[in-house]
């Protein structure tokens, strides 16, 4: 019996089987002679590129319009000095026009072919297509130029009077070296705000630390903050820099800065009035150069009135106050932010969504947002989810968010909005109801007391 090696030998001199290897690969395969002409053009090829074998043999290689070709000069004459110097090139990519002019974006890899006398006879090039990828790069860099330009520049999106207002107490507040204190309502951006102050002010170049107080128990919250030596307490198998020294020459934020133990709220503030610090279970005072930003969801004199927060401490962290507007408070910046997150979830879910009909944005142009824009986003993550074409309407949203819109209202429909929303839906109740932000058992009920009535 032969032998392996002695058998790929025989396979490889035999000239039938390299056509059938070439049709099997995924990758588009060309093989050009010296002055360019087309040789071969495998199956994969034809896909990627739109151009048909029979129609491109023996036509030259520059009908592609490669804007920068691995194998050919500018020109389109000589063949490519650097793959002729190195043999090969790879990985390059390039942009050609395909059969139907619809511009393709490739990855070419290519090898020079020589004869038995060490001749170049031509080149042979693979080609990946990544029009994809390169469309959802673009994508991406879109975004982000949108924030850069359009929206502002620190990830928080609105041009409304609220967010006009509160660019400009970020910038005034990174002017200076006070503590800040961020009051808003959970999902409203009061983190985003805070690294907003931080990339504005002088220490931008230092470390950017923060740590939400609600997640810790009070012996980790210490540890967390300020460190601890080996042994401390159980589980202290080494020494640990805390956040606070580890913010050190930058800025810390302490988010719901409202739920911290009157404990540690005793030691926190000790640590602003000595800037110094002492890991758990040391003595040793370590100082710290750290602009604090503190972040609440809670009203803070409240609390304060309640025994809940120190009063030294709330006049030490609350130099300057910032205040995150709700979501319910700038609805008109709703079809941009709904716009631009869209444009995300697009591109991680790999679907073209791109309008959402005036009856939906209707409903979530008028929804309060408890839970402001995080929710927001929650919501059209789950309507791209349920949307089947490139539109999200009123039967794509939530069923919370109908049913949580206007509930007080109910009573105050009348018949003329229930025709027009049966109208818009053509008859169909479900979806009438959505409109009309009621639940079907309620559209029913009117419905059934307009037939009593006429």
């Amino acid at each position: 019996m032969a032998s392996s090696p002695h058998m790929l030998e025989k396979i490889l001199k035999n000239p039938r089987f390299l056509p059938e290897v070439f049709e099997t690969m995924r990758d588009g395969l060309m093989v050009i002679d010296n002055d360019g002409y087309i040789l071969l053009f495998n199956r994969a090829a034809e896909e990627i590129t739109g151009y048909r074998k029979e129609d491109i043999i023996s036509k030259k290689c520059t009908l592609f319009n490669c804007d920068k070709c691995a194998v050919r000069d500018e020109a389109g004459g000589q063949m490519n000095r650097e793959l002729l110097q190195f043999g090969a090139i790879h990985n390059q990519e390039c942009q050609i026009k395909s059969a139907d002019g619809r511009s393709k974006f490739l990855l070419i890899n290519a090898v020079v072919l020589k004869d038995d006398s060490g001749e170049v006879v031509g080149a042979v090039e693979s080609m990946t297509d990544i029009t994809s990828l390169y469309k959802k790069e673009m994508e991406l860099q879109g975004l982000k130029d949108e924030l850069s330009q359009e929206y502002w520049c620190m990830g928080l999106l609105g041009k409304s009077a609220p967010m006009e207002r509160l660019y400009e107490h970020i910038r005034n507040a990174a002017q200076s070296e006070a503590p800040v204190l961020i009051l808003g309502e959970s999902g409203s951006g009061k983190n985003l705000v805070a690294r907003a102050v931080h990339k504005l002010s002088r220490r931008k170049d230092g470390p950017f630390v923060q740590m939400n107080c609600a997640s810790l128990n009070e012996q980790l919250l210490e540890s967390e903050l300020f460190g601890h030596r080996r042994g401390s307490f159980t589980g202290a198998v080494s020494d640990r820099i805390g956040r606070f020294e580890a913010a050190n020459d930058g800025t810390f934020f302490l988010d719901e800065i409202g739920d911290m133990p009157m404990t540690m709220q005793v030691k926190l503030l000790g640590v602003l009035e000595e800037k110094k610090i002492e890991r758990v279970g040391d003595h040793k005072p370590i100082p710290v150069n750290v602009r604090l930003l503190s972040a609440t969801n809670k009203d803070p004199n409240n609390l304060m009135h309640t025994g809940k927060f120190r009063e030294d401490l709330l006049y030490r962290i609350n130099s300057i106050i910032i205040k995150v507007p709700p979501l319910r408070e700038r609805r008109e910046d709703i079809p941009l932010i709904a716009f631009h997150y869209l444009k995300k979830i697009s591109i991680v879910n790999n679907k073209e969504i791109r309008r959402i009909t005036p009856a939906a944005m209707d409903i979530l142009i008028n929804f309060p947002w408890p839970g402001n824009v995080r929710r927001l986003i929650n919501t059209l993550e789950h309507s791209a989810v349920t949307c089947t074409g490139d539109t999200i309407d009123v039967l794509d949203l939530p069923d919370y968010l109908v049913h949580e819109k206007r509930r007080d209202g109910e009573n105050h429909i009348d018949r003329e909005k229930i025709c027009s929303a049966l109208s818009q839906s053509k008859g169909n109740k479900s979806l009438a109801a959505k409109r009309l932000g009621v639940s079907r058992v309620t559209l029913w009920k009117k419905l059934k007391a307009m037939d009593n009535d006429k």
